[in-house]
């Protein structure tokens, strides 16, 4: 699935496609914290993100571990414990299921 000259976007969770951030809550139902990478940006700073790749794009999503932990407990699509529920987890492979087999 990796190709080697695919598009690289960097962006925060807020400005993401919700049809990409709900890709992403499969991708990772159980969170984000424990996935983030870090990398230095255009300007030599560190970054931390969550990478997480399409069929035509690797997007990196700026996060630290605290806003990683918050956009999980703000989100009802997760439970208390940071675990994406069992009714988000089907809708979204439902919704999805196409896009995720390739």
């Amino acid at each position: 699935m990796s190709a080697p000259n695919k598009p690289r976007l960097i962006t925060s969770y807020e400005k993401l496609d919700s049809s990409i951030q709900e890709q992403i809550k499969l991708e990772y139902p159980e969170g984000f914290s424990q996935h983030l990478i870090s990398f230095n940006n255009k300007d030599g700073d560190r970054v931390s993100a969550l990478r997480f790749e399409t069929e035509d794009k690797i997007y990196l999503v700026k996060m630290t571990q605290i806003i990683a932990e918050q956009i999980i407990e703000d989100d009802d699509d997760y439970d208390d414990d940071g675990n994406l529920t069992d009714d988000a987890k089907e809708e979204y492979e439902e919704k999805y299921d196409d896009e995720l087999e390739d």
